[in-house]
């Protein structure tokens, strides 16, 4: 608190005793500091000199923005991938540990009981960052409505629906729906358009970025407990997708995902779109492949007329490449992102 205090009192003696450069964590709570490292890049020249970092992402954005245009690159750090979890040697051996883990570092780094930290972490967010956001007035509402979107990770979003369930109307669950995506708790995965003369499902699908922070909100607080969970498929399904948005965020890249889905209910779970080629990957989250598990890309294949890549992703420990797609185990999702690299 001192150097809070020190930082907001006289910015430019605080700023005098950091003349190498610093790090400088919680930037958004002491605002008036940026204007005072606006001058102080422009006056070294010198790229680096500070990094900043912050928890409210959409105070912080708006300040940046404001005082640092063109002076700042901008990355999110989003919860640790499986390929950094392998990379360290932390990942859970057992799928259903790594689902309500997660990948917070905290949870890794002290060995913590995940769902004792998210539920820390969920109190946390909404006592602390959603209180300071104007447009959020009734926090229990707005719990339960966290509450409400976990329950539709991996569905389509109908926010007139999820308005009615939580007794709030639309342009409120909208409002409540971007702070949560700002705050990288949940992204939307949008439809792709692409025209085989089919009338395509318009809306997009909700997902949460980690799955420990999604079984906490579930109430699932054993691992064994998502094994006979009827949310099991879409846990998975928002596992894997997080990975993917992880794997190109990491790069620096903007995710190229989608879904596709017409009227009649034949969908693929992902569509990567990038350089004109679109590649399909379903995801299931048994532990025995099927015939059942290429019935969707065997019809998209027929839609599309093309010979590209094709992928599964399931809940089983096998790597296979079959006529149809190649098979890929949920703990071996780099070689999935190896076939993107590729392609």
């Amino acid at each position: 608190m001192f150097l809070l205090k020190y930082a907001e009192t006289d910015p430019r003696g605080f700023l005098k005793q950091l003349s190498g450069g610093a790090i400088i964590d919680e930037i958004q709570r002491a605002p008036k500091l940026l204007s005072y490292i606006q001058t102080l890049v422009d006056e070294e020249q010198k790229e680096g000199l500070f990094i900043l970092t912050g928890s409210q992402q959409l105070l912080l954005l708006d300040t940046i923005t404001q005082s640092l245009a063109g002076r700042t690159a901008l990355l999110t750090l989003y919860p640790l991938s499986l390929a950094e979890l392998h990379k360290n040697n932390i990942a859970r051996k057992d799928l259903h540990n790594q689902l309500s883990a997660g990948g917070y570092p905290r949870i890794y780094d002290r060995k913590l009981n995940p769902a004792e930290w998210c539920a820390n972490y969920i109190a946390t967010y909404v006592e602390r960052d959603v209180r300071s956001i104007k447009n959020v007035g009734d926090l229990s509402t707005f719990t339960r409505f966290i509450k409400m979107c976990a329950a539709r990770s991996g569905q389509l979003l109908n926010l007139s629906e999820l308005g009615n369930d939580c007794g709030i109307n639309h342009n409120t669950a909208k409002s409540w729906l971007s702070v949560l995506e700002a705050s990288f708790i949940i992204f939307l995965l949008q439809p792709h358009f692409v025209n085989f003369n089919k009338r395509l499902i318009k809306s997009p699908k909700l997902y949460f970025l980690d799955t420990g922070v999604l079984c906490y909100l579930l109430n699932i607080r054993d691992p064994a407990a998502i094994v006979t969970s009827p949310h099991r498929g879409q846990i998975f399904e928002t596992f894997v997708m997080g990975e993917l948005v992880k794997y190109y965020a990491n790069r620096g890249m903007r995710a190229p995902l989608y879904f596709w889905r017409d009227k009649t209910g034949h969908e693929i779970d992902c569509i990567v779109d990038e350089n004109n080629k679109l590649i399909p990957i379903e995801i299931k989250s048994g532990e025995t492949i099927t015939g059942d598990f290429f019935k969707n890309l065997n019809f998209w294949k027929s839609l599309a007329n093309s010979q590209e890549k094709r992928f599964v992703v399931y809940g089983g420990d096998r790597h296979q490449k079959r006529e149809q797609a190649e098979v890929v185990s949920w703990n071996a999702l780099e070689i999935l992102c190896a076939g993107l690299a590729a392609k």
